[in-house]
């Protein structure tokens, strides 16, 4: 970006919220991918004016804008690719604007962090259910551009069934608002629904209206260990189809369940195939009892040998301590881990797990696997054991290549949760006809015709 544009732009925010010093384009030049691009720029607009005038004046020099939240995310859709801006929400754009009792609805700037927000309603005995595993660091606007899930999604939806609305910035700096704070609204396009997982390819947002629920008063958690997987998958589907909707359906395989010992030490029980570990909530212990009851049996009539009720906080945690550290450990595998997050009907789980097996087998890689079953949504990890050896990590995408390959074979799509962004736009033809990624260009042209946000991007 030539010198005059910056200062342009600097005097736009003034000189405390614009810096271009070697240690901010480091500070920005990476997400959860690890991948480095570094931008010209970073600004940290004030208010909502700044960000029009930015756009603005991006839009009329056609520099390449990203906007940025936490920077979380493991598909680079916060890396700035074609270097040019990265608006950095995090610093002005970080407040609850308001909590409507009346109306169960909350309005917060995009930079709110989703574990901060969630405490925030709890004490009012409110809920925000949506839970990303990045929750203690992830921005409600990055949620929103990648329409982020969680653990309790199975009963609880993801990110897209809590926005109500959002007030947006177009590249040519006009200020639109998306949906309203009704429960009904059937007045034009769904403008919202656009926005969300647009990984911040159409418009800059700069304020979500979302809804909330009542708190349930009770919970409790439960896990099933299994020995094999396929018996594991099959209680899933048939649990949930056989009338409890359970808060969480999480599992660990084998692969994984040895990771997390071999590093923590949990008296996990490594001979097993798989373990499924369970939350259900409600208002009346007798609630509680009966859902846990129906999961039992049915994780019984589906393989399960020992099925274990946390009877306390401790016990709780520690039965969710192996999923919520699973990430972390089968880096005992291998140098490069190859994460991806493909999602497919619950009832197809038994044959996912199988392909995948023999995926393992083909390439020679550990493919550890964990996730939220409860929605189909499958964490795969092709662990390359030497992260320096070219021929293994091209081997290791070719095995992701066939997992996506089966994951849309069996009816599921290339992302659950995590998007597309940088890593997996060359597989966006697999999941996607001609007709459709045109349809999909054709909607980034309408908001954004001289591509200035985050090029690049979704395979666009």
């Amino acid at each position: 970006m030539e010198v005059k544009h910056q200062k342009e732009l600097e005097k736009i925010v003034g000189s405390e919220n614009f810096y271009n010093d070697k240690a901010h384009l480091i500070a920005y030049c990476y997400d959860a991918t690890k991948e480095r691009y570094e931008p010209d720029c970073i600004i940290y607009p004030r208010n909502e004016s700044d960000v029009s005038k930015i756009l603005k004046y991006c839009n009329t020099h056609k520099i390449s804008v990203l906007p940025r939240g936490g920077g979380s995310g493991f598909t680079g859709g916060a890396l700035p690719v074609n270097g040019g801006v990265v608006l950095a929400m995090e610093k002005h754009f970080n407040q609850i604007l308001e909590i409507d009792e009346k109306n169960l609805i909350a309005r917060v700037q995009p930079a709110v962090i989703n574990k901060h927000f969630q405490e925030v309603v709890e004490k009012i005995g409110l809920f925000y259910p949506p839970d990303p595993a990045s929750q203690e660091y992830c921005t409600l606007g990055g949620n929103v551009s990648e329409n982020a899930g969680g653990m309790r999604a199975a009963k609880y939806g993801i990110t897209k069934d809590y926005v109500m609305a959002i007030r947006a910035v177009l590249p040519n700096g006009e200020i639109i608002r998306a949906g309203k704070k009704t429960i009904k609204d059937v007045a034009g396009y769904n403008v919202a629904g656009i926005l969300i997982a647009s990984e911040g390819s159409l418009a800059v947002i700069t304020e979500i209206t979302l809804k909330l629920i009542a708190k349930p008063k009770i919970s409790k958690s439960a896990m099933g260990v299994f020995s094999d997987i396929q018996s594991a998958m099959n209680a899933v589907y048939k649990t949930m189809a056989g009338g409890v909707t359970p808060v969480a359906m999480e599992f660990l395989d084998n692969l994984s369940i040895r990771a997390v010992e071999e590093k923590f030490h949990k008296n996990l029980p490594i001979e097993a195939g798989a373990i499924l570990i369970t939350q259900v909530d409600g208002d009346i212990p007798e609630q509680i009892k009966w859902q846990l009851e129906k999961i039992q049996e049915k994780f019984t009539e589906n393989g399960c040998i020992d099925f274990k009720i946390a009877q306390s906080k401790e016990e709780e945690e520690n039965l969710w301590f192996a999923r919520r550290n699973a990430s972390q450990s089968i880096t005992v595998y291998g140098k490069k881990k190859l994460n991806e997050d493909i999602t497919v009907p619950r009832s197809r789980l038994p044959e996912l797990l199988e392909k995948i097996s023999i995926v393992s087998k083909k390439y020679g890689f550990k493919i550890p696997c964990f996730g939220h079953t409860g929605d189909g949504n499958v964490h795969t990890n092709v662990m390359v054991p030497d992260d320096k050896d070219e021929e293994q990590l091209k081997r290791g995408h070719q095995a992701i290549e066939e997992i996506f390959k089966i994951a849309i074979e069996l009816e599921g799509t290339l992302s659950g949760e995590h998007g597309i962004g940088l890593s997996k736009a060359p597989f966006m033809s697999l999941a996607f006809t001609p007709a459709e990624m045109e349809l999909f260009r054709s909607i980034k042209r309408a908001f954004d015709p001289n591509n200035i946000l985050n090029t690049g991007k979704m395979g666009l």
